[in-house]
């Protein structure tokens, strides 16, 4: 009997599939109430992946030691407040917000990302220079 190979997916397409309806916690809000759109298309071990959609506004963010996100913007603009300053992503660009960060999500126009989640079991060493 053979094993099945894990088949290859694709992170771009959302049809026919329900999304996850969310909207950041009352305390962290700073502006609007947006409404945000989550369809987590894949799930292995500690990465999961999809697509997220949200309207305008603005709320605090605080990733665990242990979680990190890659995001690529499809369409629309974000900014990251963060302690050096912010940072704006558009169409075409990605993002990692590393892990332990702290600061304020804000969503200029509204936008499409694709995204990647990784939740390590213990937070990263940290790394040495030499």
């Amino acid at each position: 009997m053979t094993t099945p190979r894990p088949a290859i997916v694709l992170v771009d397409r959302t049809d026919g599939i329900e999304p996850t309806l969310d909207r950041p916690r009352p305390d962290r809000l700073v502006a609007g109430n947006p409404l945000r759109r989550t369809w987590v298309l894949h799930e292995a071990g500690p990465m999961s992946t999809g697509v997220w959609e949200c309207e305008v506004g603005r709320w605090r963010i605080v990733f665990p030691a242990t979680r990190q996100e890659y995001f690529h913007v499809l369409c629309g603009r974000v900014r990251l407040h963060g302690p050096g300053g912010t940072t704006d992503i558009g169409p075409g660009q990605g993002g990692v917000i590393p892990p332990g960060f702290e600061g304020e999500f804000e969503v200029l126009e509204p936008v499409r990302k694709q995204f990647v989640l990784v939740d390590m079991p213990e937070p990263l060493a940290p790394s040495c220079s030499g």
